[in-house]
């Protein structure tokens, strides 16, 4: 049998169609839930859907079956905050899965329209970038576009700066360059997040093409990423551990943090860093001492070019 391929749902223009992937999201959001999960009684094992049944949330949200059947169905056009937030709250969702319910529901007051021109990325910022030598840092755009980074980030990641400007994302990088797969130690979770921060963005730019476009091609070229796009799990810019697997000092593992820009909510400054005299720590000091050679052999990168 076939593997399912949860169809990319498109517009005439190209654009993502936000009452599709508002159906699609509450629908999987209510299959994760179980009814023993919000204090309902479980009426016997043998359930036509997994989690809860449509009934079932719209009592837990206070709302009709008729008025959540139709929100479900991506009629949200006249939905009110109050209905959208009890039924977040029904649904136990994160902050970022209540502002996509949102983004989706509303499309009309929260949709932002693609400019089409590229991501600049402020002088100062590259500067900063350059003066942060203790650890990778890099300046992530939407669709998780790469936008600048410091000689550590090249040292650990990858001279990107070798690559065509459009394959500069984390998420051709995670899913279509093998290496990426041997760099991350945890590769599922790496593209786990990938995939929810590409949701999140989907939410807010739907009528972005060349997102719709990324997702579309994805989609083809990776059976991992069709699964992963399928759950619609929503994540924002986070922190963490990211434990990586270098090919010239070996383990790594470092701390994310990561910062929305003030004036430009959607750049990331990403930063990692290592504890203290760990043997991580030592290994980027080693690797920053190697300067250009570690940042030419760095992972996911063929050698510099030789005239």
């Amino acid at each position: 049998m076939d593997e399912y391929r949860e169809p990319v749902h498109e517009s005439a223009d190209g654009a993502l169609d936000p009452r599709a992937e508002l159906s699609e999201f509450l629908r999987t959001r209510r299959a994760r839930l179980k009814p023993e999960d919000v204090g309902l009684p479980d009426y016997g094992r043998h359930r036509r859907v997994p989690g809860l049944r449509r009934e079932e949330l719209a009592q837990l949200a206070g709302v009709s079956v008729g008025y959540y059947t139709r929100l479900e169905q991506g009629n949200g056009r006249y939905v009110s905050a109050e209905v959208l937030d009890a039924i977040a709250r029904a649904l136990r969702l994160s902050d970022a899965e209540r502002a996509h319910l949102t983004h989706l529901a509303k499309p009309k007051q929260h949709r932002r329209k693609p400019t089409g021109r590229t991501q600049q990325v402020r002088g100062h910022l590259r500067t900063l970038l350059d003066t942060m030598e203790g650890g990778p840092a890099i300046l992530v755009g939407r669709r998780g576009d790469l936008l600048a980074w410091n000689r550590m980030a090249a040292a650990v990641f990858g001279d990107w700066a070798e690559l065509p400007a459009h394959e500069r994302n984390w998420a051709r990088l995670v899913f279509l360059r093998p290496e990426y797969r041997d760099l991350f130690v945890d590769w599922e979770q790496k593209a786990n997040d990938v995939v929810a921060q590409l949701r999140l963005d989907a939410g807010s730019h739907p009528d972005d093409p060349r997102l719709s476009a990324l997702v579309g091609e994805l989609s083809v070229k990776s059976a991992e990423f069709r699964r992963l796009w399928a759950t619609h799990d929503i994540k924002d810019k986070c922190h963490g551990i990211q434990r990586l697997h270098h090919p010239l000092v070996g383990e790594l593992e470092l701390r994310l943090e990561s910062f929305h820009l003030a004036d430009d909510h959607e750049q990331t400054l990403a930063t990692y860093h290592a504890e203290p005299n760990s043997p991580s720590a030592q290994a980027l000091r080693l690797l920053a001492s190697w300067g250009t050679d570690a940042t030419r052999t760095g992972a996911g990168m063929p050698p510099a070019r030789t005239a």
